[in-house]
């Protein structure tokens, strides 16, 4: 075998791992935007319901065409979709779970009793 060939393979596995990790990331976002109810979303001032499925679905299916083609070949659009779901993640998702949680049942108007 020669050295050409060890770094095309070596380098062909890297990209295959992180685009196994770039769609885990993807469908983390896309099944956590299925989870929450629409109206957390509007309650913590982010987008629609609709808009987070579609914009995390749309990354998740990028991440899927990714592997398909052998990882790595969807070079911007692959990073266009993860960062659309690290956005998500970071940004969306702590807003919205804490929004969604209410208030717990033993809470008065001014704290626990």
């Amino acid at each position: 075998m020669t050295g050409a060939a060890i770094v095309y393979y070596s380098t062909s596995f890297v990209y295959l791992v992180l685009g196994i990790v770039a769609l885990g990331l993807e469908l983390w976002a896309f099944v956590d935007a299925l989870r929450h109810k629409p109206a957390a979303y509007t309650a913590a001032y982010k987008r629609t319901k609709t808009f987070w499925m579609a914009v995390t679905g749309a990354a998740a299916f990028v991440g899927v065409l990714s592997i398909v083609t052998g990882g790595g070949t969807l070079g911007l659009f692959g990073l266009a979709a993860v960062t659309a779901a690290c956005v998500y993640l970071a940004d969306v998702r702590p807003e919205v779970k804490e929004t969604g949680k209410g208030r717990p049942g033993n809470m008065g108007p001014y704290g626990p009793w």
